[in-house]
């Protein structure tokens, strides 16, 4: 036992070779640390504050509800990313990914993370025609954010181009 104790000690090289080491004259600091002058220990750089600790307090939630998938972004009133989810995030596959429970369930997750930034107003914006529409509207709602606004951002063509031939099924 006395012999691996003396393996460990011989391993670990003492604490002050590695204050030598870095405050040795044309050393290059270790990541994070600034450069240090001579016989001075080196000091870590601040860094930026971490996403999470930001705080918004109102946002813009974007519901896309396609025939195949239901997707839903949580942004801030300027357009930056807060949170998202799709339904195939959360663990649906195939074609139950398409339905109201799905939009349910990726919109009580995006508006739980949207409460951790401290969200609690938002505006919804819906596009398109799938069945998580109304759906991931009341998820929003239930999970304790209030809606200020609901606009429908579904493209509409103003007789613009001609559309693809009629399905034949």
């Amino acid at each position: 036992m006395a012999d691996e104790k003396e393996k460990q000690e011989v391993k670990a090289p003492p604490a002050e070779a590695a204050v030598a080491e870095a405050a040795a004259p044309g050393a290059v600091p270790a990541e994070g640390a600034a450069p240090a002058a001579e016989g001075e220990a080196a000091k870590p750089v601040k860094r930026k504050a971490v996403k999470g600790a930001r705080t918004v307090p109102v946002g813009v939630v974007y519901v896309r509800a396609t025939f195949n998938n239901t997707m839903v972004t949580i942004t801030d009133m300027r357009g930056a990313v807060v949170c998202w989810s799709t339904a195939g995030r959360c663990g649906f596959k195939g074609s139950r990914r398409s339905t109201a429970y799905a939009a349910t369930v990726v919109a009580q997750e995006a508006a739980r993370q949207a409460i951790g930034f401290g969200m609690h107003e938002v505006e919804v914006r819906i596009q398109g025609p799938g069945a998580g529409r109304e759906s991931a509207i009341r998820a929003i709602q239930s999970a304790g954010l209030t809606i200020t606004v609901i606009k429908d951002i579904t493209p509409v063509p103003h007789n613009g181009c001609r559309p693809p031939k009629r399905r034949r099924v």
